[in-house]
């Protein structure tokens, strides 16, 4: 039984995590502003940000939002407004050359911007509370294997979308779609709300 539960939550993980939200669409966006390799501190963060979120949730941190659901709609309202800031500064940037203030997400902004990323919030809770029997650790294990291939994938696909990208009318495009689809993952904030 519990080496089928293992194997679930391992579908479940890859399917949740290689799938498009706010961490693939900007690691895609990353990786072909900024190339794969400037972008491993994100992609870092995202995958031991989202562990860590999966490991705290599962010990029980997730009970304040039973005892204080008004945290839950703050979280929400601040994940939205900060998705929008974030689509914004993404459908601004150019490449790298242009500006001297654009750079990738750092660990600790990616580790952190877990806490607000509604598609982590509800792959965690759905995870905590489909596979919870295996375990914090067990759990939060498997989505850090997991998350670590997803966004590989996401930010190798954007690296290689920069040949074709190129710095130019492309690149201001593609930038400016990365920002939309940022912005329609909102959708899943207000459908689960």
């Amino acid at each position: 039984m519990t080496l089928q539960l293992l194997l679930s939550l391992l579908g479940f993980a890859f399917v949740a995590a290689i799938t498009p939200g706010p961490n693939n669409i900007m690691l895609m966006n990353s990786g072909a502003t900024f190339g794969f390799r400037a972008s491993v501190p994100h992609m870092l963060g995202v995958a031991l940000g989202h562990a860590l979120m999966v490991v705290l949730i599962a010990l029980g941190i997730g009970e304040l939002f039973v005892r204080f659901p008004t945290l839950h709609s703050w979280l929400t309202i601040v994940a939205a407004l900060y998705l929008c800031w974030l689509a914004w500064k993404i459908a601004r940037s150019g490449a790298p050359g242009q500006s001297g203030k654009a750079h990738p997400f750092s660990f600790l902004q990616a580790a952190a911007f877990q806490w607000v990323n509604p598609k982590a919030w509800a792959m965690t809770l759905s995870a905590v509370t489909l596979y919870g029997l295996l375990g914090a650790p067990v759990m939060g294990a498997t989505f850090l294997m997991v998350d670590l291939v997803a966004v590989t994938v996401w930010a190798a696909l954007g690296q290689g979308l920069s040949r074709w990208l190129g710095t130019g009318a492309r690149l201001r495009a593609f930038n400016i779609v990365m920002a939309l689809l940022l912005i329609s993952s909102l959708g899943l904030v207000f459908l689960e709300g």
